[in-house]
């Protein structure tokens, strides 16, 4: 199935839903070969702009979603008034979805790369808690830092072992990205996710925005609030530079 996308400071998006997005999900999952799904927020819209490297990776990916509200306030400009969306897709919101969306379906199988291991331990109690019928069929927590150099392959045996085909990867921006772009002709069949802090709030380590804040865009706030110290440098970076790069744009439109 094909989605349409729109670009956004060059990155193609996806015009569509969750149902659409777990749709696609589903049926590349049980496809032979590799596809890699993003769900981008500004961020990865500024850095796909901005650092040739990393958008040399993001080209890699088959299907990127709008996570960030201003992103789909961005594609929605784009859009004719009856195909607009009204929601963005959340990627820690995509898993749960999808999670659920392949309950009692044991072709699907996934599998949580990243994060520390007590945080993977909460992850299998919560979801398997929340979704009793879907097969969470293995994890791995890499070591911190630098991987040795055989870690590629010890991860691929992983992934096979647990014949898995949904892979989660909670490794941070942008090294999800370019671990992700970078051995894609190598990795295990499957739909591998770059999913950012997913892994964190769905372990109850880290609290997200309320509903209100996330609907209008200001989560970021939120998330600055609970982390200032790490959090600061990188949303006044990359929300400027995703601010400048789309009036430029629509400037050079007119």
């Amino acid at each position: 199935m094909s989605i349409k996308t729109l670009p956004v400071l060059d990155l193609p998006l996806a015009c569509t839903d969750y149902a659409g997005a777990v749709a696609w999900i589903k049926t590349h999952a049980i496809q032979p070969g590799v596809y890699a799904l993003e769900a981008a927020n500004t961020q990865v819209a500024a850095m796909n702009r901005t650092d040739p490297c990393f958008k040399s990776s993001m080209d890699r990916f088959d299907l990127t979603v709008p996570d960030g509200m201003p992103l789909v306030w961005a594609l929605n400009k784009k859009l004719p008034d009856s195909q607009r969306l009204t929601d963005r897709i959340y990627g820690p919101t995509l898993m749960l979805e999808t999670l659920k969306n392949t309950a009692a379906q044991p072709q699907y199988r996934h599998f949580l790369l990243g994060g520390k291991q007590s945080t993977l331990d909460l992850l299998h109690k919560n979801f398997g808690e929340w979704f009793p019928e879907t097969v969470i069929a293995g994890s791995y927590s890499p070591p911190f830092g630098e991987w040795p150099v055989d870690e590629f392959d010890r991860i691929c045996e992983k992934i096979r072992d647990a014949e898995a085909n949904l892979i989660w990867v909670g490794i941070g921006c942008p090294k999800q990205e370019h671990w992700i772009a970078r051995h894609k002709d190598q990795l295990p069949p499957g739909v591998y996710f770059g999913i950012g802090a997913a892994f964190a709030f769905h372990a109850g380590e880290v609290s997200q925005a309320p509903a209100f804040l996330q609907r209008n865009g200001l989560e970021w706030i939120y998330r600055l609030a609970m982390e200032p110290r790490r959090l600061f440098k990188r949303y006044f970076t990359y929300n400027s530079l995703f601010i400048y790069h789309l009036l430029r744009d629509r400037l050079r439109a007119h």
